[in-house]
C-alpha cells in the first residue's frame, strides 16, 4: 500500500512504472501547463470548497471510482482486467494530484480512448458486412441498466453485449418506420462520426475530464472549465445568445434538457420539457435531421444556435413518455431570451362554493429577476421580480380577490436578493435564510421593511424543478406559518457556486450553503410541501439527491424569528377535504395513473429484442394512453381521440398561443380550491372562538 510518508522520489519511480505498464504508445499525456493548472485545482478545492475536505487515502479512492464512473457509467468499454490493473493506482492518485501529476488520469483515459474506437469499428464491420443476416425474431432481451453491473470479463461477453445494442438500435430505427437498409445507414453515419469526435479529442480535452472528476468528488456543482469552455459556461449552455433558451447536459450519449429559460423560444413554444432527451436536429422546415447521439455537448449546443428567426426542428425522447424508444419531432423559432418575457404575470380564478363567490388571485414567478443595470443606470422603472409582484398584489386587491397564490412551479432560482425581498412583500419584517460559508461564518439575511403587500390567506405552489431562491422564498413562507406550500417536494439545490480564475482556465466550486430560519438546509432534501400532488419527475432521476456526491441535508442554529398562526388545526382537514375532492377528479385520476406506469415501466429494465415483441409493446403502451386519455376526456363531457397525435391540436392555447397543460391547470385549480377551504375553516375557527368567548368559556 503507498503510503503518503513516501518520499517524493520514490513515489515518482513507482508512479513512472506504473504508467508505463498501462500503455507504452500513449495517445494523450499531459503538457507543461497542465501540471501548474491541476496544482490550482485542487489549491482552490481543498481551501474555498464549502465541505472542507482535504485529499487523503480515501477521496483517492473516491478520485479513482468517479473517474471510471464518468467514463464508463454503463461499464460497456472497459474489460474487468482493465480495472484490475487500473487498482494498483486506486491509493497513488491523491499524493499524485497533490504533486500536480495528471499521468493517471491520462493513462487510464488512453485505455478508455482504445476501447471506444474498438468497440465502435467492431459494430462498424458489423454493419458494412452486407452478407450479415439480423434475426428480428430471436428471444434475446437486452439488460439496459448496467450501472451495478459486474464489469465484462471477455471479449465474447464484450461482443455479445454490443451486438445486442447494435440490434436494439436497429429495432428503434426499423420501428421509426425506416427499411433495415436506411437504419443500417444511419447508424454507420452516427458511429463514424462518434469516431470522428473521438479521433478529435486532444491532451486539454482529456485533462479537463480529470480535473472535474476531482472536483466532482467534492460536490456535482464543482467544475474545472479549460479555457475553450468558459465561454459556453458563461452563456451557461442555454443558447440565449441566438438560440431557443434551453439549459442542457450531457448524460451518457445523450443530450438532456436541464430546464428551459423562462421567456425564452423553447419556453414559449410548449413543446420542449425539461427531462427530454435531444437525439436528432435539423434546419429549418426541411433540412435533414442530424443524428446527434454521442455527440459532445458543445457540438450540440452550436449546432441548435442560430440566427433569430430562423427554425430549428429537434427530434426528441419525452420525458413523461412511458414508451422510451418513441421518438416525437418539435419545430422552434430561434430568438433572444427577453427579460420582459420573464416577467411575473397574473391572472384570477373564479369560484363558487355553496353560492358564494371567491375570487383567488394567481401569480407566475417564471424566475427571480432584476436588471441590475438600470437599476445601478438609475433607472426609476427597472425591473425585478419583487418590484412587479407587488405591482400585481395592487393591481389584484382593486380586483377584489381573497386569496393569493404564488405559483413557482419550474422556477429554476436566480437573484438571491429577490428571494428575500418577495418574502418581505408577505411579513411584516424578520429574517428570511441564513447563508454559511467554508469558514463557518453565518450570516443572515432578512426583511426590514414594515410593509406588507398581501396579508390574506395565501399558497405557494412548487414541483421538482422549484430550485435554489424559490426554495428559500418557500421555506420562509413555510416556516412563518405565512401560507400553505402545496406541490411535490422541491428539487433540493441549496449550495452556492463562485467562479474562481485560474492560470489555465477557471474554477467554479461550492463555497456556501443555504439554510432555513428553522436551522434547516433546503440543500439535498429541498422544502417537502404541507399537501402534495402527485408528479412524474422521479426523484431518483431528478433533483439534487440524485446526483452523486451532492452534499448532505444539515442544520445550523434556528433564527428567532415571528410565526403566524399554527396551520396544524386546520392541516388535516384541509388535507382530508383535498383528497376527497381529486378521488373524482378526472385530471388528478389520469396523473395518479401516469405515476404508477410510468414507475412500473422505469423498474422494467430487460428490453426485448424481438422486433414483434417490442412492436407489441409499443402499441399497447399507446394503447394505454389513448384509453387513459379517453377515461378522463369523457369524464370531463369531452370528445374521445382515436390517436394521440390528436391532442396537440385540441389542446387548448393560452394568450401567447402556448399550449396549456390540463394537468398544470388542474394542479391551480385545485390550489384554488384549497384556498377557499383554508378560508371557510379559518373563519369557522374564528367564529367558534368568538362565540367560546361570548359565553364566558
Amino acid at each position: 500500500m503507498i503510503r503518503y510518508k513516501f518520499t517524493h522520489f520514490f513515489y515518482s519511480l513507482v508512479l513512472a512504472f506504473f504508467v508505463l505498464s498501462f500503455n507504452a504508445q500513449a495517445q494523450f499525456s499531459a503538457e507543461h501547463q497542465h501540471e501548474e493548472a491541476l496544482l490550482d485545482v485542487i489549491s482552490s478545492l481543498q481551501h474555498n470548497h464549502y465541505s472542507g475536505k482535504q485529499l487523503n487515502e480515501e477521496m483517492s479512492s473516491d478520485i479513482f471510482d468517479r473517474y471510471l464512473q464518468d467514463l464508463d457509467p454503463s461499464r460497456i468499454y472497459f474489460f474487468a482486467s482493465d480495472i484490475r490493473e487500473f487498482e494498483h493506482a486506486r491509493e497513488a492518485i491523491a499524493l499524485e494530484v497533490l504533486m500536480g501529476n495528471s499521468q493517471t488520469g491520462f493513462a487510464i483515459y488512453n485505455r478508455f480512448h482504445q476501447r471506444q474506437l474498438e468497440r465502435l469499428n467492431h459494430l462498424l464491420d458489423i454493419l458494412n458486412d452486407d452478407s450479415h443476416v439480423f434475426d428480428f425474431n430471436s428471444d434475446m432481451t437486452i439488460e439496459t441498466d448496467r450501472s451495478e453491473a459486474d464489469w465484462l470479463s471477455t471479449p465474447e461477453e464484450m461482443d455479445e453485449h454490443w451486438y445486442k445494442r447494435l440490434k436494439n438500435a436497429l429495432i428503434s430505427l426499423k420501428l421509426a418506420d425506416q427499411t433495415l437498409a436506411e437504419a443500417r445507414e444511419t447508424l454507420i453515419q452516427r458511429y463514424e462520426n462518434q469516431i470522428n469526435r473521438i479521433e478529435q479529442t486532444n491532451n486539454e480535452d482529456v485533462f479537463e475530464r480529470y480535473a472535474n472528476a476531482i472536483a466532482h468528488v467534492f460536490d456535482p456543482h464543482s467544475q474545472y472549465l479549460s479555457p475553450r469552455n468558459q465561454e459556453n459556461f458563461q452563456i451557461n449552455m442555454s443558447l440565449s445568445l441566438e438560440g431557443i433558451g434551453a439549459v442542457l447536459q450531457a448524460e451518457d450519449e445523450h443530450t438532456k434538457v436541464v430546464r428551459l429559460v423562462p421567456g425564452g423560444p423553447a419556453d414559449l413554444a410548449g413543446q420542449l420539457r425539461p427531462s427530454d432527451i435531444v437525439v436528432g436536429v435539423a434546419q429549418d422546415e426541411d433540412g435533414p435531421m442530424q443524428d446527434v447521439v454521442g455527440w459532445r455537448l458543445d457540438e450540440v449546443v452550436n449546432l441548435i444556435r442560430g440566427p433569430r428567426e430562423s427554425t430549428v426542428r429537434l427530434q426528441i425522447i419525452p420525458a413523461d413518455s412511458i414508451d422510451r424508444s418513441a421518438r416525437r419531432e418539435i419545430t422552434i423559432v430561434r430568438d433572444r431570451v427577453r427579460l420582459e418575457e420573464q416577467a411575473a404575470q397574473k391572472r384570477v380564478i373564479d369560484i363558487e362554493r355553496q353560492g358564494q363567490p371567491y375570487r383567488i388571485g394567481v401569480i407566475e414567478i417564471p424566475a427571480f429577476y432584476i436588471d441590475f443595470a438600470a437599476m445601478q443606470a438609475g433607472d426609476p422603472d427597472y425591473k425585478s421580480t419583487t418590484r412587479d409582484v407587488e405591482k400585481l398584489i395592487e393591481e389584484l386587491i382593486t380586483e377584489n380577490i381573497d386569496a393569493l397564490v404564488v405559483d413557482l412551479r419550474n422556477n429554476g432560482g436566480g437573484s438571491l436578493r429577490e428571494a428575500n425581498e418577495l418574502t418581505g412583500l408577505f411579513i411584516s419584517r424578520g429574517p428570511t435564510v441564513q447563508i454559511r460559508d467554508a469558514t463557518g461564518r453565518v450570516d443572515i439575511l432578512g426583511d426590514f421593511d414594515p410593509k406588507v403587500a398581501w396579508s390574506g390567506p395565501m399558497a405557494v405552489i412548487v414541483n421538482r424543478l422549484s430550485a435554489s431562491a424559490s426554495e428559500i422564498f418557500a421555506g420562509a413562507i413555510q416556516d412563518y406559518n405565512r401560507g400553505i406550500v402545496v406541490g411535490s417536494r422541491t428539487f433540493g439545490k441549496g449550495t452556492v457556486q463562485t467562479l474562481l480564475p485560474l492560470e489555465h482556465g477557471q474554477m467554479k466550486l461550492t463555497h456556501a450553503k443555504f439554510y432555513r430560519i428553522s436551522g434547516e438546509s433546503t440543500q439535498n432534501r429541498g422544502v417537502e410541501p404541507h399537501i402534495l400532488f402527485p408528479t412524474l419527475f422521479d426523484e431518483k432521476v431528478v433533483g439534487e439527491s440524485a446526483l452523486d456526491g451532492a452534499l448532505p441535508w444539515d442544520t445550523v442554529h434556528p433564527v428567532r424569528h415571528g410565526r403566524f398562526p399554527s396551520l396544524t388545526p386546520v392541516l388535516d382537514e384541509l388535507i382530508y377535504r383535498h383528497e376527497q375532492r381529486v378521488a373524482d377528479n378526472p385530471d388528478f385520476t389520469f396523473m395518479d395513473q401516469q405515476v404508477k406506469r410510468s414507475r412500473e415501466q422505469r423498474e422494467q429494465t430487460q428490453v426485448p429484442l424481438n422486433i414483434s415483441l417490442v412492436r407489441d409493446q409499443r402499441d399497447e403502451v399507446e394503447q394505454w394512453q389513448i384509453d387513459t386519455e379517453n377515461t378522463r376526456r369523457i369524464a370531463k363531457g369531452e370528445p374521445p381521440i382515436e390517436r394521440l397525435a390528436e391532442l396537440e391540436d385540441l389542446m387548448p392555447k393560452d394568450s401567447q398561443g402556448r399550449p396549456i397543460n390540463p394537468e398544470a391547470e388542474s394542479i391551480l385549480h385545485e390550489t384554488a380550491e384549497i384556498m377557499v377551504d383554508f378560508i371557510d375553516l379559518h373563519l369557522s375557527n374564528t367564529a367558534q372562538t368568538s362565540n367560546r368567548v361570548v359565553n364566558g368559556n
